[in-house]
């Protein structure tokens, strides 16, 4: 497999009314506008094709690297090659993608600390998404670590840019669902904070209530854990 296959793969599959959609959630140009679908066909086909990965995020095509995101190797992520990465980050699509990855490799912890307190909003927005990722992973980020990041959260989140805001409320909730000690915590944050006011643009995207999120999501946990104990 090539780059040139692959960018000719996707020009196949895209359609200019999902370039309309993906515009309006910020992508920009050049890209050919593949759905969710597709692509996740395509990453089946490209699976385990790092180099091929690395080169379609290079190639500066949206679609390019939304794929590279799918089959690259978290792994073989360095500091370096994140910062690369997190650099190009430019509309919400782009910042969970690289999220994706990031939150997945052995700089996860790092990265997200290096990012999330810089003033780039779509830099810092993503090392947020990279804990939101995370927090349940116990191995990246102790209880403390959450319950102080819980509180930064608590005293900044109404002042900081619109997508970091998103992210930072995605974060609660993450941390939320770790454990029952931090979901106290993080469902008393999430009352104290209140409404989180996140400008979407021309999309039907919502960013959710914590509280109602978190608990919705715990319900729903338990009872399939009762179903699976039930089929044992």
């Amino acid at each position: 497999m090539s780059l040139r296959t692959a960018m000719a793969d996707l020009k196949r599959a895209g359609t200019a009314q999902n370039c309309k959609i993906y515009a309006r959630r910020g992508a920009g140009e050049p890209m050919f506008g593949v759905s969710h679908s597709d692509l996740n066909t395509l990453a089946k086909r490209y699976q385990g094709q790092h180099e091929v990965g690395l080169e379609l995020f290079a190639s500066g095509n949206h679609d390019a690297r939304q794929l590279a995101a799918k089959i690259v190797d978290p792994g073989r992520f360095t500091n370096t090659l994140a910062d690369t990465w997190v650099r190009a980050v430019g509309c919400s699509l782009t910042a969970e993608a690289v999220a994706g990855v990031v939150s997945n490799s052995p700089v996860a912890r790092s990265r997200s600390d290096a990012w999330r307190d810089r003033k780039s909003e779509w830099i810092a927005a993503t090392g947020w998404a990279v804990l939101a990722c995370a927090a349940e992973d116990a191995s990246a980020w102790s209880t403390n670590d959450l319950q102080a990041l819980l509180k930064q959260i608590g005293s900044e989140i109404h002042d900081r840019p619109n997508r970091v805001r998103h992210e930072m409320n995605m974060a609660v909730i993450a941390i939320g669902l770790r454990s029952p000690g931090l979901r106290r915590n993080a469902l008393a944050t999430a009352k104290r904070i209140g409404p989180v006011v996140v400008d979407h643009g021309e999309t039907n995207c919502k960013t959710p209530a914590a509280v109602g999120y978190i608990e919705k999501t715990v319900a729903y946990r338990l009872a399939k854990a009762a179903r699976d104990e039930a089929k044992g």
